[in-house]
């Protein structure tokens, strides 16, 4: 580049408008998107570290897609190359592929194509990057206000990992406007402005979350308004109005915006919020939608979602329709919300869904002849018969006689389920007793016919559900407990997650899949449990692998960064684990700086205290004497106040929680029976030979007072009737969820 080329670059720089010039060039200056590129989350460790895939960046406008784009080439080590899809096609594709060769083949350096406006290209010219996307020839950064799944080409989305920007919200808007002027070398800071608060907050609330809009508009004020005599700029609230007067509605007539705006008017419709309604209806009006697009949905939704719960529903919808092709704008804006406020306000009902129900039935069942009594008389009565025995309704009280409609394969198949909503509340019975009535017939009719009666050896049920309870139980529950946990958990793609005590991997592995934007931290207490998890973290993409630490909670601020904060923090079992080192209280007191702000824990806690009793597992038929004094020194082994293992229960973690400043505290309790194998080694460590530490079940017998005489008969009634036996064993768990 030669100095009058620089020097033109750099006079358009100072030239460009102001959201261009306040662009931020550093993560650091990036302000929003903390759910995709806050610390710790995937995109950020990936810029940092400079191992980005193809990514496509998808939101609304000034919510920094290109911004980021721009930060990415300025941190990236490889050659970074822009493109407008608006402007440019498959002659400067192929320019940059073979530049991004060149550089490949002569540097080993790689390429980074950032496409902006991505889906304005059509099929072809988005073919044509497939195979260099696909080579590792280019890394392509697309940025799309439309759904990249249906807009962008399926074999560039699956190649890809889609980030999506939302909306700022005003304290970031207000942030940035105020960065612009202090900045002295690309914003205002070397004028003196002084800018109201209402007149800022009139900036920020009519851009509706827009960076672009912002600065646009501030850029606007500042230029037109002259300094006072005192040299100073002054904004109020009068010339922020000027400078932005109309809010911008994101909304395009064949984009994701109006297929989700339609979608939100038919489902608060459906929910009957006529509130709701009428908002998202003056949304799609005031952006410009065609007001018969909107008759045409409420028209469907009256015959889908309310049908004969109200059969005048159809009626108001069309005729307000008619008017208002009669009147049109603006007047014809009341029948649009008479139409929607009467759909809001009245019963609902499906029911008109049976209809699909008997279509799948046509397309499913073998065809079936018309019933003879049914069939068309007037062609062929006297040679085959056809409508004999038809009973015609109105021949009979109330116009109506029980007969037979349905083809004989499909008696008793029911497709319309009556509503308990308005008209249909009404003619509810009067459908169900007509059923009845004809069920009943076609009994009466069957009773004369001849049967063949068929003999088949019965299931053994009892003995099937047997063998499906006893394979795998234990990792069937331990599956459904980590499935109702992660349910409950609530986990979004973007979140950051701590896993306590982490050992199996049972809750580990479902969060690395559940957070491919975020990441995740696991910690470990043993160093050969993290060898074990490290080993097969290894076989994902780096990017992707957890990372696994070695310690226990209290050594998280020398294994973790200080500005690192979770989302969500798991564990299994995290208060018997903890001990004897933290109590239940002493854990939530080191986790809690780490959980961010609307942050959850989400635990899964067997309940020590209430697991399964041995002495209930015996028949004590032979041996009513010893049996309570069993039981009472087994239940105080549970109810030891000075044991940190039993001497809590669920209420006292309540307490631990709620002294801690967490208000939201859903505590789920399970109890579990699954099958469990009595092995010679739990009766050895039931009843060793002698002492051990902790205190052995024979042990605590002791201490309770039995002799040794007694707990010698209670080892051998163990021996005999447990030893090799499954017995059902009872556990109680508890789902907490607990935040603030």
């Amino acid at each position: 580049m030669d100095l009058f080329s620089h020097a033109r670059q750099e006079q358009i720089a100072r030239e460009s408008p102001l959201a261009n010039r306040m662009r931020p060039r550093t993560l650091d200056e990036f302000v929003g998107q903390e759910h995709i590129i806050g610390p710790g989350r995937l995109l950020r460790r990936a810029i940092q570290a400079d191992q980005l895939s193809s990514l496509i960046f998808y939101g609304p406008p000034g919510t920094g897609k290109t911004t980021l784009a721009m930060v990415i080439a300025n941190t990236t080590q490889s050659h970074f190359i822009t493109i407008n899809a608006v402007l440019a096609g498959v002659k400067e594709i192929r320019e940059a592929i073979q530049d991004a060769l060149e550089r490949r083949r002569l540097y080993g350096q790689r390429t980074t194509l950032f496409v902006d406006a991505v889906h304005r290209w059509n099929k072809a010219q988005q073919d044509a990057l497939l195979p260099h996307v696909e080579n590792g020839t280019i890394i392509l950064i697309g940025a799309t206000t439309e759904n990249p799944y249906f807009e962008v080409n399926k074999a560039l989305v699956s190649r890809s990992r889609i980030f999506q920007l939302k909306p700022l919200t005003p304290e970031h808007l207000r942030q940035i406007a105020l960065n612009a002027l202090r900045d002295p070398e690309r914003g205002y800071g070397r004028l003196h402005i002084d800018l109201h608060p209402d007149a800022l907050d009139h900036l920020v609330n009519v851009a509706n979350g827009d960076a672009r809009g912002v600065l646009n508009a501030l850029e606007l004020a500042v230029e037109t308004t002259p300094p006072n005599a005192d040299g100073v700029i002054v904004i109020d609230l009068a010339v922020a109005e000027e400078s932005i007067q109309r809010r911008a509605v994101l909304y395009d007539k064949d984009g994701d915006v109006h297929y989700d705006t339609i979608s939100a008017f038919i489902k608060s419709l459906r929910g009957s919020d006529p509130d709701a309604a009428l908002y998202w209806m003056a949304k799609m009006l005031y952006a410009g939608e065609d007001p018969r697009f909107i008759f045409r949905r409420m028209a469907i939704l009256a015959g889908e979602d309310v049908g004969l719960a109200d059969p005048n529903a159809i009626t108001v919808v069309m005729s307000c329709w008619q008017a208002y092709e009669r009147i049109g704008l603006p007047e014809g804006r009341f029948h649009l919300a008479q139409a929607a406020l009467y759909l809001a306000t009245c019963p609902k009902s499906n029911s008109t869904l049976a209809f699909f129900d008997a279509l799948a039935t046509v397309e499913k069942e073998q065809e079936a002849e018309v019933p003879n009594h049914l069939k068309d008389s007037n062609r062929d009565k006297e040679g085959f018969g056809h409508g004999q025995g038809y009973l015609y309704p109105h021949a009979y009280r109330d116009h109506w006689v029980a007969q037979q409609y349905l083809p004989d394969a499909l008696q008793g198949k029911v497709f319309y389920q009556p509503g308990d909503q308005g008209y249909e509340r009404q003619i509810r019975n009067d459908v169900t007793r007509r059923r009845e009535a004809q069920l009943a017939a076609m009994l009466a009719a069957e009773e004369t016919a001849v049967h063949e009666i068929l003999t088949t050896a019965p299931v053994n049920r009892t003995r099937d559900a047997w063998l499906r309870r006893t394979i795998s139980q234990a990792g069937q529950h331990l599956g459904e407990q980590r499935d109702k946990l992660f349910s409950l958990a609530a986990l979004s793609r973007h979140h950051v997650v701590l896993h306590l005590f982490a050992a199996t991997g049972l809750l580990l592995w479902e969060a690395v899949r559940r957070v491919p934007e975020g990441g995740v931290w696991a910690l470990t207490t043993r160093e050969e449990t993290a060898v074990t998890l490290r080993q097969t973290a290894a076989r994902l993409p780096e990017l992707e692998q957890p990372s696994i630490l070695t310690g226990t909670p209290s050594d998280l601020p020398h294994l973790l960064p200080s500005d690192l904060r979770f989302d969500r923090i798991i564990a299994r079992n995290p208060f018997t684990r903890a001990l004897p080192h933290l109590l239940p209280s002493d854990l939530i007191a080191t986790l809690q700086p780490w959980l961010a702000k609307n942050g959850r824990f989400c635990f899964l806690q067997t309940i020590p205290r209430h697991t399964q009793r041995l002495y209930q597992l015996i028949n004590w038929d032979k041996h009513p004497t010893l049996k309570p004094k069993v039981t009472a020194a087994e239940e105080a082994i549970y109810h030891n106040q000075n044991n940190p293992l039993v001497n809590w229960d669920t209420d006292d973690l309540k307490t631990i929680f709620h002294t801690a400043g967490y208000n939201h505290i859903h505590l789920k309790i399970e109890k579990t029976i699954e099958p469990r194998q009595i092995t010679t080694a739990h009766l050895h460590r039931w009843f060793p030979d002698t002492p051990t530490s902790p205190p052995s079940y024979a042990d605590h017998l002791r201490q309770a007072g039995l002799t040794p005489a007694e707990i010698a008969q209670v080892a051998t009634l163990y021996q005999s009737q447990l030893q090799n036996q499954s017995v059902n064993w009872q556990t109680t768990i508890a789902l907490i969820i607990v935040y603030q």
